[in-house]
């Protein structure tokens, strides 16, 4: 397969949007082969991820670039343009971009496009199959559209930071930005769902996504779990809502993932650790007596998991089909043979030095994800772009 190929190959992205959000959806749709431009802000200087740092990607005699690895996690496979749209000249470079584009991402504040002339409904009359994804933190309707929105504020008010945590601790939020990073996955669903509605009708349409509401929506079952009880969920550190023991354990030198999902698996546990008698203790023998009496079940469980080491945990309840595993800090994530055997390490050469950065995860058979442009230094391709008859050329 050529490098410049792919699923996406010949779909054009003009992305105004910034941080990680919708930057997250960008490079995604970047790796499935579309062309992306990046449209940055000559005023301060670019994404403001740039400056969000250290570390950043250094040159061979040590000088910074404007590289910094939050920007670089989420912008390859994009060309960076430089334009103000507060100007007459930017807001038309703009319209002229995106008279080019399938597809224009934004995260302004509702409403905040408009007054360019850069707004959904404007750019709809003269650009009826464009596809316009606007990312704010609430929406563009309900009381708290005119709200900022970042991405710790989603986790605080979606919840999300309520089950996050030790029991007798702070609300935590997520150890990533997971809230951006889902909002852009959602992003990237609608996109290419509004997509193949305008490949069959010709008709763009407008895609208003919320922080808040993709938040929300990842929930999941402990969200179900309350509109179905009635029963506000409790922070329980590592533990399962609905399953026990599922739960991260300390061993003799470190800690171990039990994820025990049936009563066979649980059953053999306790062989392995040998507390065979547990199975037949009516509080035990099922998953939900199991939850029922989590406190008893952990007071004999934790004390005999300590005693051993968390290599022989692993080997020796592999052996017996028994889910476990280990809590890998990032150097031992990235130095595993899975890693180097799925491409989730993937080298890119930028301007100043040898970006090393995370793979996509999507493993497609015919048409595979390409890494063709390393994260661009900023307005890079400024003129190259706006002086292109065709601006979107990869």
């Amino acid at each position: 397969m050529a490098a410049s190929e792919g699923p996406l190959k010949g779909v054009k992205v003009l992305d105004l949007s910034r941080i990680l959000a919708g930057p997250t959806c960008t490079q995604l749709l970047g790796d499935l082969g579309a062309s992306v431009i990046k449209i940055e802000n000559p005023a301060t200087g670019g994404d403001d991820t740039r400056q969000w740092g250290p570390p950043y990607l250094k040159d061979a005699e040590g000088n910074r670039s404007d590289l910094s690895a939050y920007f670089m996690a989420a912008n390859r496979n994009k060309k960076s343009v430089a334009v103000d749209i507060t100007t007459p000249e930017g807001q038309q470079a703009i319209r002229r971009l995106a008279s080019h584009a399938d597809i224009l991402i934004e995260n302004f504040k509702p409403g905040g496009l408009a007054k360019y002339g850069l707004d959904y409904q404007t750019l709809s009359r003269d650009l009826p199959g464009l596809v316009y994804c606007s990312i704010s933190g609430f929406g563009q309707t309900g009381p708290n559209a005119a709200k900022p929105g970042y991405d710790l504020m989603a986790q605080g008010y979606g919840g999300i930071m309520s089950l996050t945590g030790e029991p007798d601790g702070m609300p935590m939020k997520v150890g990533v930005g997971i809230a951006d990073v889902m909002c852009g996955m959602y992003a990237a669903v609608g996109i290419l769902a509004a997509l193949r509605h305008r490949d069959l009708t010709g008709e763009g349409q407008w895609i208003d996504l919320a922080l808040v509401d993709t938040q929300i929506a990842w929930l999941i079952n402990e969200g179900v779990n309350y509109l179905t009880s009635g029963q506000v969920p409790q922070r329980r550190g590592n533990g399962h809502p609905n399953i026990v023991p599922y739960d991260v354990f300390e061993t003799s030198d470190g800690h171990v993932i039990l994820a025990v999902g049936n009563d066979s698996q649980f059953r053999r546990l306790c062989e392995y650790l040998g507390l065979g008698e547990l199975p037949d203790d009516p509080r035990f023998a099922t998953n939900p007596a199991r939850l029922e009496h989590r406190d008893a079940l952990n007071a004999v469980l934790r004390p005999a998991v300590q005693m051993r080491r968390s290599e022989d945990m692993i080997a020796g309840l592999e052996a017996l089909k028994v889910p476990v595993g280990p809590v890998q800090t990032l150097d031992q994530v990235f130095a595993s043979d899975q890693v180097a055997a799925r491409g989730m390490q993937i080298s890119m050469q930028a301007a100043p030095a040898e970006a090393r950065l995370i793979g996509n995860p999507l493993k497609l058979s015919r048409t595979p994800v390409t890494y063709r442009h390393a994260p661009p230094s900023f307005g890079a391709d400024t003129q190259a772009v706006l002086n292109a008859q065709y601006p979107f050329e990869d």
